[in-house]
């Protein structure tokens, strides 16, 4: 496997740095401190191709190869996670799942606004009672003449609060199973569309959470994603797939960030007489976390790669597989960089305390710890 980044690779990871860092590096710590996602960044992030990231070029999108989406997702990340959130949730978890997924209709319909950021998107899967039991949804979808009337609440949903349009998971009849789910484009303005409460969240606080909510909502039989019922399941999982690469590498971003920082710390601070980078106990530290960033890199890119290959059902066992790894690393890592910090670490004038507290939700989001344990040993049987 060759693991060199081509120079389009190379050039684009710069290119998302130096914005990342010129952009939103200064606005980091008011969106944390107020818990909001400040409106110049959308705007900001249109000539960047980020709005776009997940959707392919001949809709407007700029996306190239997976392997790039992965290092645009990691390199917003090491800024703030948040943010990457907000555009990876609109333009993977929405645009992408249609460009995937959809009739030629509705990506020539919805890709393109996607792309240009003229409307943001979302995904709606999660519901208060259910989340990795996803074939159990309770929205449900009932077919009245040349239309859908949805009715069930989401929750969780990442850009819940600011999106136009979003992917709805809901079931025609729970008897049915997973035959019986479907995917429907859901705009913000078709009646019985409503927003719900926004969340207050431990991490993550530049990227807007909350609820939607469905009351006999009215949606065109056109935007049934695919245009055929039952297929729910199957574009529910490839998302999640694609899903599941991205949240590593934003926990690799976190990781990346959280080292970095300890690394400089750790050569500036001094006990003893001495920089604390010289205690074997500190050097120690820093070369767990040095590798396990590296092992979690490669995995999730090797990921990547199989996903651009057409891989699929490799792909899929990665994603899982660097799921698990890259999460959980995140969440050692930056506790790693909180403790070589010490007590400055545990103020918020530093900002390793705010990596702890996004990397944690990591392990949760985007299929759980144990759920991605249970997709690996599925492939063991």
């Amino acid at each position: 496997m060759n693991f060199d980044l081509t120079e389009e690779q190379k050039m684009l990871r710069e290119v998302v740095r130096e914005f990342s860092e010129k952009e939103i590096a200064p606005l980091v710590g008011e969106m944390d401190r107020e818990e909001k996602f400040i409106e110049g960044l959308w705007e900001k992030a249109k000539p960047l191709g980020a709005l776009g990231m997940g959707i392919p070029p001949e809709y407007g999108g700029s996306l190239s190869d997976y392997v790039s989406l992965g290092l645009m997702a990691e390199e917003l990340a090491r800024v703030d996670a948040g943010v990457a959130v907000v555009y990876g949730a609109h333009s993977l978890l929405c645009g992408n799942n249609i460009a995937r997924n959809g009739t030629e209709e509705q990506k020539g319909k919805y890709l393109p606004i996607l792309a240009r950021g003229e409307k943001r998107g979302c995904m709606g899967l999660t519901e208060p009672e259910y989340g990795s039991d996803a074939v159990s949804l309770k929205t449900r979808a009932r077919k009245v003449g040349d239309e859908y009337i949805l009715n069930g609440t989401k929750t969780f949903i990442s850009n819940a609060p600011i999106a136009d349009i979003a992917l709805i998971y809901a079931t025609l009849d729970p008897s049915l199973g997973a035959k019986g789910l479907c995917t429907f484009i859901v705009e913000r303005d078709f009646p019985g569309y409503h927003v719900g409460r926004a969340f207050s969240k431990m991490g993550l606080r530049s990227s807007p959470t909350g609820e939607i909510i469905l009351e006999d909502c009215h949606v065109p039989e056109a935007n049934l994603l695919g245009g055929v019922e039952g297929k729910g399941v199957k574009q529910m999982f490839s998302g999640l797939d694609v899903e599941r690469l991205m949240w590593s590498c934003l926990a690799i971003g976190i990781a990346q960030a959280a080292f970095d920082a300890s690394v400089k710390y750790a050569k500036e601070r001094k006990q003893f007489g001495q920089p604390i980078f010289d205690f074997q106990m500190i050097q120690d530290k820093l070369v767990a976390m040095l590798v396990e960033i590296e092992a979690a890199r490669l995995l999730t890119y090797k990921g990547l790669t199989y996903w651009d290959q057409g891989n699929f059902r490799e792909g899929r066992m990665l994603a899982a597989q660097a799921k698990l790894y890259a999460c959980e690393m995140a969440v050692r890592v930056t506790g790693e960089a909180v403790q070589i910090h010490g007590g400055y670490g545990y103020m918020k004038d530093l900002p390793v305390e705010r990596y702890m507290r996004d990397a944690k939700v990591f392990p949760i989001g985007a299929g759980t710890t144990e759920i991605e344990k249970l997709i690996i040993a599925s492939y063991l049987r």
